[in-house]
């Protein structure tokens, strides 16, 4: 099993009692540890409001850390989880992460859907198309940056996009282009359109849904000929983690109190609810715990875990036990 780890930038409110001055220090610091660490990656989200509910709290925008994070880290690859096509127009977005790639040293992963959050899309000025229309954009998006990233320029007349001769160079530094990461489970586009364009998608971690998701999947490849092995199934985990299991419930307790502050007990008590499913999610749980929830799924061929650590940004001695325990049982 392959491992990426989220870096705390606000959008849970996993940054709030961090000065917005020392905020940077703080990101930067968790991506070096990653570096000089066992993770194969590092992570973060694409959006602009905080969840679970809008605040005025910090959100740092993911393609700026991308870049910023490409010059301050040597080995680590870099990703998005993941970028919303419509918030920018896809040759500017190509152009932005075949610049990152090189800032990097070629490290750079597309991770792309066609995006959720509501609030923000209007309060941005998006508008808030129909899913059916906002996943047509996310077709059109990736077929522009694939020939932008091996042809170096891009045309397309399609119905929300239209390019014509945009010239994207330098390439980025990877041969063939920046890897893709479609994500969303949606069974009849989402996962035909990782069929056809990705080679990582993500998408449920319970068993019963990584199963049903890998099989629909399959079919997708099958139809428009695509081989499915070389599709890496991913998947992204909220994780607490201790010794003992009054460990652990101590770390879910912490999160759910530093969110209460901000949008209120019910609130607060739903996100934990999500973020652990009820305490039985694959990131909760003692290491020996962890190490058996992730083997299971591994066993139906979930090869690569993206984790989320609430707390990281005040305390790291969860990730610290992650990479000692957990990881090299599964790599």
């Amino acid at each position: 099993m392959r491992f990426g780890l989220f870096v705390p930038q606000g959008w849970r409110l996993d940054l709030v009692d961090i000065d917005p001055k020392d905020q940077w220090a703080t990101m930067k610091g968790l991506a070096q540890q990653a570096d000089a660490g066992p993770w194969e990656s590092i992570w973060v989200f694409d959006h602009f409001h905080t969840v679970p509910q809008p605040t005025d709290e910090a959100t740092h925008e993911a393609w700026t850390l991308m870049s910023a994070f490409g010059a301050v880290t040597e080995r680590v690859r870099l990703g998005q989880m993941c970028t919303c096509m419509s918030y920018r127009n896809p040759a500017y977005l190509a152009k932005v992460a075949a610049t990152c790639d090189h800032v990097s040293g070629g490290r750079i992963e597309m991770g792309i859907g066609a995006g959720w959050y509501e609030h923000e899309w209007r309060a941005y000025g998006y508008g808030f198309p129909a899913a059916r229309e906002r996943l047509r954009m996310l077709d059109e998006g990736v077929q522009i940056m694939r020939q932008a990233w091996t042809e170096g320029t891009a045309t397309l007349d399609g119905k929300h996009y239209q390019v014509d001769g945009a010239i994207v160079r330098p390439l980025p530094l990877q041969e063939g282009g920046i890897p893709l990461w479609i994500a969303g489970g949606g069974e009849k586009v989402t996962l035909k359109i990782a069929a056809k364009y990705a080679q990582y998608t993500n998408f449920g971690g319970t068993p019963e849904e990584f199963a049903r998701k890998s099989e629909i999947l399959k079919g997708h490849c099958d139809t428009v000929g695509t081989d499915y092995d070389k599709i890496v199934r991913s998947a992204n985990f909220n994780v607490a983690i201790g010794e003992t299991e009054a460990e652990v419930q101590k770390r879910i307790d912490a999160s759910r109190a530093r969110l209460e502050r901000f949008v209120g007990a019910e609130a607060a008590e739903a996100a934990i609810a999500t973020q652990t499913a009820n305490g039985t999610g694959a990131g909760i749980g003692t290491p020996a715990q962890i190490i058996e929830k992730l083997g299971a799924l591994r066993d139906l061929g979930m090869t690569y875990g993206i984790f989320n650590f609430p707390e990281s940004a005040y305390d790291r001695s969860g990730v610290e036990l992650f990479e000692r325990e957990v990881i090299p049982a599964l790599r």
